[in-house]
């Protein structure tokens, strides 16, 4: 044999031990049950070679999984422990949304090519008495897999309580520990409210931040992705399925890309990333597909949870965008082309398809809001909560799909002191949560300060809410259409709504004394002569004489209605 043939032949037998090296070696499905919209996990034992397991350029492993009715799905699973070129553990996670004989094969890709599969085998799921999970229906509901209407009722608890806060007058109710989500979220949930907000942050479920601060819940780490992030979202993640709420996951903040958040970024190429600067970070192909790397091991690791209501790419985006001198500016077009190309990578690798989001404080993207893969718009409105029916229905009519005020409050600034204002807090709290249920969106305005209203014990007000949205959604089914309502009085804000035979009325006294109110325009009725209405500071209920007009309108005589108070008003 002469030396060339000998070169090709080793050549060979080295390629063919590599390829040797990369399979996987063992599978196995880690629950004795497996149900309907429940999460289901599998180990998965494999050998392969990799730099970093979290590299989709790399290294992949995916589940490709043929439901009962022949869909085909493929879930990314994610990496779990031990060594390169030694058997390493991943996992795969999956919450089936069909009952019957799935079949499955797990797929490892080296640098985008197959490398190893393992033999088909099947599972069985039962059927399970869950909702399924959250999808777009229209610009006023969500609609679980089972069919049953949604509309979101909750605030912002958007971190824990953090070691060192800088409040200027509620350091110590901030560092309090009782403002965890253990204590929040079965607080809210004991509350009748369904819905939360919550931020990926260097302080807060830092999955993707190497060095974190201000939080001993947390560790830093040389890992690619902080275990001690990845392990509370876990835990954040099972604690709110068990409670049936929802979350909107900001997976960014425009904090991260400012001051001591961007030194610390693991996107900032000091810190192992490839981007000098925030605007990098948007332009650089490979600043975006390390963030691509992220979102798969979003989707991998927490996707099958229906706790999940949304992924938000940006709490206010504009922000970030803003940040700094003129000159530093980052351009719409930019802006705008980074969350086409991540809303649409999401889409592509999300077998749930979750609803997909992003947030602006005040300053629009030009085109952001048109973007076929985003699901939801939303803005933040602080000091003028009045306003926020009016930019609902224009937002939603200008680019039909849902709005949601992701952030609302009567003061944003954190140097003024809250007590001197606490009432109008408080009743600003109740305003924002009416008005939203009274527009057409899926989630009612969330109110940001979590730590000073639940201190005031305002959880408790979401109760009479939810009580108004059930009633709702069970006589129209769905069904709301608006109508104008006029009062007597110029100081009194009406917004009525039209649901299945029922009309309800909101009614909110901006004045200073209590006002006898006269209300007329709310369609024909049936019913002759009476009507309920509910005071909304007690949530009783009482009864309230109306007259007929020529027009067949109805008018409504001496309602009582409190300075700064909100009453619904009932008619079959």
């Amino acid at each position: 044999m002469n030396q060339l043939k000998i070169n090709i032949f080793v050549s060979f037998l080295f390629a063919f031990s590599l390829n040797i090296q990369a399979q996987i070696l063992n599978t196995a499905c880690l629950n004795s049950k497996v149900n309907q919209y429940q999460k289901a996990e599998w180990q998965i034992e494999l050998k392969s070679n990799w730099s970093n397991p979290y590299d989709a350029s790399e290294i992949t492993l995916d589940m490709q999984i043929f439901s009962p009715s022949g869909k085909k799905l493929s879930l990314p699973c994610f990496y779990e422990s031990e060594k390169s070129g030694e058997k390493s553990v991943w996992k795969a996670r999956f919450a089936p949304r069909e009952t019957g004989v799935y079949s499955y094969q797990f797929e490892l890709k080296e640098k985008g090519k197959v490398v190893s599969t393992n033999a088909k085998a099947d599972f069985k799921v039962n059927v399970s008495k869950g909702k399924g999970f959250l999808n777009p229906n229209d610009l006023w509901t969500f609609k679980y897999d089972n069919g049953e209407l949604f509309r979101g009722i909750g605030e912002n608890i958007c971190w824990e309580s953090r070691d060192e806060d800088d409040s200027k007058y509620f350091e110590s109710l901030h560092e309090d520990k009782r403002f965890n989500y253990d204590f929040m979220l079965k607080k809210l949930a004991a509350s009748d409210g369904n819905f939360f907000r919550v931020w990926m942050i260097y302080w807060n479920l830092p999955v993707d931040w190497k060095t974190v601060k201000n939080n001993s819940r947390y560790q830093n780490t040389s890992s690619p992705y902080n275990e001690s992030g990845m392990k509370r979202m876990d835990w954040l993640v099972n604690l709110s399925d068990s409670l049936g709420i929802h979350m909107m996951l900001a997976l960014e903040s425009h904090v991260g890309f400012m001051g001591d958040g961007w030194n610390m970024s693991s996107y900032n190429v000091d810190n192992g990333g490839s981007a000098k600067t925030p605007l990098e970070f948007f332009t650089l192909p490979e600043a975006r597909a390390q963030y691509k790397n992220k979102l798969r091991l979003m989707v991998a690791r927490y996707g099958y949870s229906p706790s999940i209501a949304a992924w938000e790419f940006f709490n206010e985006i504009d922000n970030a965008m803003y940040y700094g001198k003129p000159e530093d500016r980052i351009p719409d077009e930019l802006i705008t082309d980074w969350h086409n190309e991540m809303s649409t990578f999401l889409k592509d690798i999300d077998p749930y398809q979750h609803m997909v989001t992003t947030s602006i404080s005040h300053r629009d993207v030009t085109g952001m809001n048109d973007l076929k893969n985003i699901d939801i718009n939303q803005k933040h409105i602080y000091k003028n909560t009045a306003g926020i029916p009016e930019t609902i229905r224009s937002y939603t009519q200008k680019h039909n799909k849902p709005y949601v005020i992701g952030e609302s409050g009567y003061e944003w600034d954190w140097s003024k002191n809250f007590n001197d204002f606490a009432d109008e807090m408080d009743g600003d709290f109740k305003r924002g949560l009416w008005l939203g249920l009274f527009s057409p969106t899926p989630v009612l305005p969330m109110s940001w300060w979590w730590e000073f209203f639940e201190n005031r014990g305002m959880m408790s007000y979401f109760r009479q809410v939810s009580e108004m949205n059930k009633i709702m959604l069970e006589a129209g089914k769905g069904k709301f259409e608006s109508f104008e309502v006029k009062t007597n009085l110029n100081g009194v804000q009406a917004y009525g709504v039209r649901c299945g035979k029922k009309s309800f009325v909101y009614l909110y006294n901006s004045g200073s004394a209590t006002e006898n109110i006269q209300i007329s325009g709310i369609p024909e009725s049936k019913t002759k002569g009476k009507m309920s209405w509910m005071n909304g500071e007690s949530g009783k209920y009482s009864s309230v004489k109306f007259v007929e007009l020529p027009d067949k309108s109805l008018k409504i005589d001496q309602i009582q209605l409190p300075a700064k108070g909100n009453a619904i008003l009932i008619q079959d």
